[in-house]
């Protein structure tokens, strides 16, 4: 069942069915660092967001293929990775 409940964060918006977010870095050093956090957290968590890197930016697309859409995990590792940024 996809969970509709608004976004707990206002940096994340709901794009095409998924919570995305782009994040800016100082540089593309930074950008790729922040990644790699993501990666981990997503390995721990066992779900996966679409990332896209552009230079110092990084943008991320939580949602869960198998519910059609946004569900409350999606909700909470989004949560988890705005952690990650600061």
């Amino acid at each position: 069942m996809v969970d509709t409940a608004a976004v707990a964060s206002a940096d994340w918006s709901e794009v095409d069915d998924a919570l995305e977010r782009t994040f800016q870095f100082d540089d593309f050093v930074a950008a790729l660092a922040f990644v790699n956090r993501v990666g981990e957290l997503a390995e721990a968590e066992n779900h996966h967001p679409d990332i896209a890197i552009h230079y110092n930016r990084v943008t991320l697309r939580w949602w869960t293929h198998t519910a059609g859409g946004i569900t409350v995990r999606d909700r909470d590792l989004a949560e988890k990775t705005s952690g990650l940024a600061a």
